[in-house]
């Protein structure tokens, strides 16, 4: 099984420092088609291609977009999520190296789309790096036209900004990204209102991810569907991924739905040393865990097939972790990179990560009760139940899915703790 090139295709084909270059291989000529047609009609386009939100929400794009263009008001923005901060995920960021004038192309066709004036890319501050080159993607593409004023003649004028955050995982989530963009701190809100009737500056916004974008302007010139010829019938399309871990050859692959999760990992040369797979997890530091085993490792890779077994797609991002490391070792890493990035703002996040972390370094020590034991779960459900984003409502998935996988790991019973 190999990557296959539909998002990807125009990576190594083109300057990425120059406009004339991208436009040689045809860039900016989705835009020119997009701006013949009626906003629905390219929001509708998006809907049949069944393309979900590659952030991690799993959102219908297609529906996302039509629903941001019924938002009644002039002042519309688009807001582009770079942040990436999710663990083993850094897809975004080859999309950003290798084709920065697609994705300045797919946001002002997302602006146009929604009737935005503005445009703002939030990019995570590790990519600094980048800057340089949205910069001046940016740039060219205000002198050449495609930004600023009356676009390709058809009085629509949009205009596109890059922030930079300060490095906090929290500020992936929308409402935390637009506080900070305000220049508050990068702490959740409550909703309702939704972003999509008051975001950054009480501005209707319209916020997708990078690779989300990315997809936009290949889909506009599909005219032969090949993109609908991947995947399967519910996961239709390619998908982005990024493997890291134990294996050989860690790196972004852009696969067909349907890869099953033995050839992913093939396809990023295996496991080291030929060893077993402890654990996988997909999605990030919030995914859920399973067990390598064979079963699991003939899952297909699909929405569908991932949910059958507790994953997710997620952020698209996959963990291979080899016998080692033991389950508890990893479920405290993950622990504390939570604990870390928890902003504090609701009680059950920030207290929960606390004692969730004190009882996991018990458990390690083999001081736990079976009481602590259980009453570590029911603040983990408290927490995902109950806390304000989706960094409280997720930072358990592993430990609670640990859990039922590999219960023995959590036998305190017998007065001693078995860390497998």
């Amino acid at each position: 099984m190999e990557s296959v090139k539909f998002l990807t295709q125009n990576f190594g084909a083109y300057d990425t420092s120059s406009i004339g270059s991208y436009m040689n291989i045809g860039g900016f000529s989705a835009l020119r088609k997009a701006v013949t047609m009626d906003g629905e009609d390219i929001a509708a386009l998006i809907a049949e291609n069944k393309v979900k939100g590659r952030g991690g929400a799993e959102y219908d794009m297609g529906r996302k977009w039509s629903q941001a263009r019924k938002v009644a008001g002039n002042n519309k923005v688009i807001i582009c999520n770079a942040d990436e901060g999710e663990t083993t995920t850094f897809k975004d960021r080859e999309l950003i190296k290798n084709d920065p004038f697609n994705l300045i192309e797919a946001m002002i066709i997302a602006g146009y789309t929604m009737g935005a004036s503005d445009g703002y890319i939030y990019m995570r501050a590790e990519y600094a790096c980048y800057r340089p080159l949205l910069l001046n993607a940016i740039r060219q593409a205000k002198n050449y036209g495609f930004l600023g004023e009356n676009i390709l003649g058809k009085g629509f004028n949009f205009d596109i900004r890059l922030y930079s955050g300060a490095g906090a995982y929290v500020c992936g989530e929308g409402t935390a990204l637009i506080r900070s963009i305000e220049g508050k701190a990068g702490r959740p809100r409550m909703k309702p209102p939704f972003i999509k009737v008051s975001g950054v500056f009480a501005r209707p916004t319209c916020l997708n991810n990078v690779e989300s974008l990315s997809l936009v302007p290949h889909l506009l010139l599909d005219e032969e569907k090949i993109y609908q010829k991947y995947g399967t019938e519910n996961s239709v399309g390619t998908k982005m991924i990024s493997v890291a871990g134990n294996v050989n050859a860690p790196g972004v692959f852009e696969i067909p739905f349907g890869t099953k999760l033995r050839d992913i990992i093939a396809m990023a040369g295996g496991v080291q040393g030929g060893r077993k797979i402890r654990l996988l997890q997909t999605g990030g530091a919030s995914g859920k865990v399973q067990a390598g085993t064979e079963e699991v490792l003939g899952t297909p890779y699909t929405y569908e097939d991932l949910k059958n077994i507790n994953l997710t797609v997620g952020s698209g991002g996959v963990l291979v972790i080899d016998e080692r490391t033991s389950v508890l070792d990893f479920l405290r890493m993950n622990q504390e990179f939570f604990s870390e990035e928890c902003c504090g703002q609701c009680t059950p996040c920030r207290e929960g990560n606390v004692h969730i972390a004190m009882f996991l370094e018990k458990l390690k020590a083999g001081t736990l009760t079976a009481e602590e034991r259980d009453l570590m779960e029911n603040i983990a459900e408290v927490m995902s139940r109950s806390s304000l984003c989706g960094l409280g409502e997720t930072a358990q998935n592993s430990l609670l899915a640990a859990m039922k996988v590999f219960p023995e790991v959590f036998d305190v019973t017998d007065g001693g703790v078995r860390h497998a």
